[in-house]
């Protein structure tokens, strides 16, 4: 029995990676913000996994995911990996975590938006201390005056541009999060649920998608600027 679910548990991590990829590339069409902040929906396949699985699944798949975008097709390198994992981990990971202690549409929302507010915390501080060294090219002694540069854009561009890439993959997991858990438990990878049905709410469906309707608005907006 464990090693059936042990199975399931795999076959489960490695899809959601390969989606979570596959997000990545998709998006890579969409201009990015200030030449190097790109919006990718990963995390809200990253945080549906670890609605289903916990917050440990969360570091798992972000990690992974960011390693393959190194290895493949990201310029960046180690910088941009690191990076790429701490944005992920900041948003999915208080998000699960708080999802695991309440497992209702409030505390899925409630973890949602925890992680937005995280990782775009995380990432002012995460930007300031790493950005300038990608920036620069290898220059160590370019990396002075691009901080200058990184800290005029802290409150203006990465703020912002983070708050708006959580608060769009906040509403696409409450969109996603139901059709993605049925598939599953459809084809046997995730137990059937113990407690009570699970029953379509049209009311949580309008604000998953005023939420992300609003924040996609906003990400258009701040490129229009930028």
């Amino acid at each position: 029995m464990k090693e059936k679910k042990s199975v399931r548990y795999l076959a489960c991590m490695a899809m959601f990676t390969a989606l979570s990829f596959v997000a990545v590339l998709i998006t890579k069409w969409i201009p990015p913000v200030s030449g190097f902040l790109s919006y990718e929906p990963k995390d809200a396949l990253i945080v549906i996994a670890g609605f289903i699985f916990g917050p440990v699944s969360c570091v798992i798949i972000s990690v992974l995911v960011s390693l393959i975008e190194m290895l493949t097709i990201s310029s960046t390198g180690p910088w941009g990996f690191l990076m790429n994992a701490l944005a992920s981990c900041a948003f999915t990971v208080p998000a699960a975590w708080i999802y695991s202690k309440r497992r209702t549409m409030k505390g899925a929302v409630i973890g949602l938006g925890v992680g937005v507010l995280v990782m775009a915390a995380c990432m002012v501080v995460w930007n300031y201390i790493v950005t300038p060294y990608y920036m620069s090219m290898g220059e160590v002694t370019d990396v002075a005056a691009k901080r200058q540069i990184v800290g005029g854009m802290l409150a203006s561009v990465f703020l912002p541009f983070n708050l708006i890439k959580g608060g769009i993959n906040a509403g696409l997991a409450m969109l996603l999060y139901k059709p993605v858990v049925g598939a599953l438990r459809g084809v046997g990878l995730v137990a059937p649920s113990q407690g009570k049905k699970g029953r379509f709410s049209l009311g949580f469906t309008v604000f998953a998608l005023v939420v992300l309707v609003s924040f996609v608005l906003l990400l258009l907006v701040m490129l229009e600027k930028l």
